[in-house]
């Protein structure tokens, strides 16, 4: 069994996917009528549903208090840069999915919710479910009140002995590996979702996931081509593309193929060593980035939740809009580490608009569709602006200080 999981997991999880894509659409064509197809793709969803809770619970707790204090004036640039990205991400997603409406097509989706009926009705769900009872938030999959816990909890154990931040260190670790092995099969998950999609709706589902892809893809495109070289030019003060290119094919490449910002932290060091930036600087800066600067995955959060509420036909005005979008920024930040971590963190922004689990855990099923390009796209976006804006930082502190800005173009 072991030789058979390890002969598996050394085929590239992207092959996979699209093998099991494939054979699900085909399946879904030839055989309509083996619906005992279906049962692999519901047991995927129920795992995810089951470990989803727990990950976002234990890797924010961790994550805030094994965080090193920042220290310099760089440092906090950079953390400011990384803030102001990901909420800016998230807001140039939500106005893209109003510009460009995308439906999806959801199980049982008009009779599992109801829409709220204004801004009041989501700030107070939004209220109670943050006190709500954190066992019960746990149990009940209330990522708001999981998430508002975890930052407390997180916070509190700062003070706890090096012993006690270990113990939960290794928790995360260990539930991360879980989450590890559960996408490990998404292949057959997804052979089972494709295929009861296919055999219920026919090919012309996947138009609506190209477009959905489509819109994903264009706002991780314009952060990095047209936002991102804004933060450049106002840290550098003179054309940013030279760097925005050259932080592309030294990070965005290799991070796009492995498909992991913490495998890439030692791609962007490399770059940061050549590049001749301050090795005290950039040791934490460029960790801490695969931790909080998560502009793709904001993107995700973002347009899958938008595009829910549009299949739903739930409205979403601006007030709403911008409270999705602070919480698509936060919620990003415990996205880190975990592939297909930004999916499992949408049914957290979906309870704002009082849409169930079970609809929210089918949305992140059709992430996983498209995620063989989507989260490829996310961790370049994410791992190589980790990259530019710790350089851009620093080289605003060379231009304040005079010295002449240089790299490797």
């Amino acid at each position: 069994m072991k030789k058979f999981w390890d002969k598996w997991t050394e085929i590239a999880l992207v092959k996979r996917i699209l093998v099991g894509l494939i054979l699900g659409a085909v399946l879904g064509i030839a055989v309509p009528g083996a619906t005992g197809i279906t049962i692999l793709g519901d047991v995927f969803v129920s795992a995810l549903k089951a470990i989803a809770p727990l990950l976002v619970f234990f890797l924010v707790i961790s994550s805030l208090c094994n965080a090193g204090k920042s220290h310099g004036g760089v440092i906090k640039t950079v953390i400011i840069l990384y803030m102001f990205s990901t909420v800016l991400a998230a807001v140039i997603a939500v106005f893209a999915s109003m510009a460009f409406p995308v439906e999806m097509t959801l199980a049982n989706a008009a009779t599992d919710t109801s829409a709220p009926q204004g801004i009041a009705e989501v700030l107070n769900n939004l209220l109670l479910n943050v006190v709500a009872n954190p066992v019960s938030s746990l149990v009940n999959a209330n990522y708001v009140g999981i998430l508002m816990w975890a930052v407390l909890l997180g916070l509190a154990f700062r003070a706890a002995d090096k012993m006690t931040k270990k113990v939960l260190a290794d928790v995360a670790d260990g539930i991360s590996m879980v989450v590890t092995w559960i996408i490990n099969l998404a292949p057959v998950g997804i052979f089972g979702l494709v295929f009861n999609t296919v055999s219920t709706n026919g090919l012309e589902i996947f138009t609506t996931y190209g477009k959905l892809l489509l819109l994903l893809v264009g706002c991780m495109l314009f952060i990095y081509f047209v936002t991102n070289p804004l933060l450049v030019y106002w840290c550098i003060r003179q054309n940013p593309y030279p760097l925005i290119f050259h932080c592309l094919k030294r990070s965005a490449l290799t991070a796009f193929f492995t498909r992991s910002s913490a495998a890439n932290i030692p791609v962007n060091m490399k770059v940061c060593e050549e590049m001749g930036l301050d090795r005290d600087t950039y040791s934490v800066t460029i960790p801490l980035g695969a931790t909080i600067n998560m502009d793709g995955a904001a993107i995700t959060i973002t347009v899958m939740t938008m595009a829910t509420a549009y299949t739903l036909g739930i409205h979403v005005d601006v007030p709403t809009a911008i409270i999705l979008s602070l919480l698509a920024a936060l919620s990003a930040c415990g996205a880190s580490g975990v592939a297909g971590g930004s999916l499992l963190l949408i049914p957290m922004a979906c309870s704002l608009f009082g849409i169930s689990d079970d609809i929210s855990m089918q949305v992140v099923a059709v992430g996983f569709i498209i995620g063989v390009i989507q989260d490829s796209v996310e961790t370049a976006l994410n791992s190589s602006s980790d990259l530019l804006l710790s350089a851009s930082a620093e080289f605003r502190q060379w231009r304040l200080e005079g010295k002449e800005i240089k790299f490797n173009k």
